[in-house]
């Protein structure tokens, strides 16, 4: 173990980190990627040994919680044995992954015995053309017998993630939201981010703010604030009378920066500050130019969070402020 710790120039210290394994996915989703993606050579991808070194360097500087993601994760080959060798670190208080679900049915019993300990599954709409428009993909029976094989796996806690567009899928808000009370699940609403061009819909149109989902909420259920805080950007309201604790995230209307204590790495090795700008830290080449140097490494992650900005400025616009897609950068 290592004294040494991640601390930015504003006394935030990370802690968290969210690794992506791949920018490949089986679905196509419209706020996430364009139809016609072209992803990245697999050379350019880190190994899975690559990308257990950049983790046991985060461990050495105090990280706590790992969240693995994608694009979708579990399209990656011999992912299980990347995720049980971080299960098996004593020092993680937490090892989760995102997924949009449709590998669950088979491998949900294998990530919770290789020590994942919560999911984040992606569901926009219960409507299965709805859904099929959203993800271009027509395989929302997949996902929800995903979601009933990881409740049977029994993991710790199970989230879905929902991202809420005015005129698209904000009128499926208390069908969500019931889904998830009905199964003793959690679920966050999302703002969209501004991240990649798209032409499949307007975001200023779209755009429907997390008070405007409270709101709508609570004329049917009552809400109060709830101290859990999973390291992430959400924040949380329980159900009154449920399990269910309701997050939301909110990019645009209420900046969560100030107590940010997270940073990225994208399937190719960037190391992103922030996800709401686009430099970046190439750990590829330290560590294929320095295979094993693991204090090296050690070193420019400490450096390189000397360069995180205080805080995002997305726009609920058209306006495009990083390039990058949602599957690049990791979710």
């Amino acid at each position: 173990m290592h004294d040494a710790q991640l601390v930015d120039p504003f006394g935030r210290r990370i802690t968290y980190l969210r690794l992506s394994v791949t920018d490949r996915c089986d679905f196509r989703c419209t706020y996430c990627m364009g139809e016609d993606m072209v992803f990245a050579p697999r050379e350019q991808i880190l190994s899975l040994e690559e990308l257990y070194a950049v983790a046991d360097a985060f461990i050495g500087l105090g990280v706590r919680r790992i969240r693995i993601t994608g694009g979708e994760p579990l399209v990656r080959k011999n992912l299980l044995g990347l995720l049980g060798r971080l299960g098996a670190r004593p020092e993680l208080e937490d090892l989760a992954i995102t997924t949009n679900g449709s590998q669950l049915a088979e491998l949900a019993p294998q990530l919770r015995a290789a020590g994942v300990r919560r999911l984040n599954i992606s569901l926009d709409s219960l409507k299965r053309e709805r859904f099929a428009a959203f993800t271009r993909r027509d395989r929302l029976d997949r996902v929800l017998a995903g979601i009933e094989a990881a409740r049977a796996a029994g993991f710790r806690r199970i989230k879905l993630n929902s991202v809420v567009q005015l005129g698209r899928n904000d009128d499926e808000v208390l069908d969500l939201l019931e889904f998830a009370m009905a199964r003793g699940l959690d679920i966050s609403f999302i703002e969209e981010m501004p991240l990649g061009s798209i032409s499949s819909h307007q975001r200023r149109q779209t755009f429907c703010s997390s008070d405007a989902v409270r709101q709508r909420i609570e004329a049917r259920h009552a809400l109060v604030r709830s101290s859990q805080r999973t390291g992430g950007p959400s924040r949380y309201w329980q159900v009154v009378g449920t399990e269910t604790q309701v997050g939301f995230i909110s990019p645009h209307s209420h900046n969560f920066c100030g107590d940010c204590n997270r940073v990225r790495v994208t399937a190719e090795g960037k190391l992103v500050l922030c996800l709401g700008h686009d430099h970046a830290l190439d750990l590829k080449s330290l560590l294929r130019s320095h295979p094993g140097d693991s204090q090296r490494l050690r070193d420019a992650l400490q450096g390189a969070l000397q360069l995180k900005p205080e805080r995002h400025h997305f726009q609920s616009d058209e306006q495009v402020q990083v390039l990058r897609f949602m599957n690049m950068t990791g979710g």
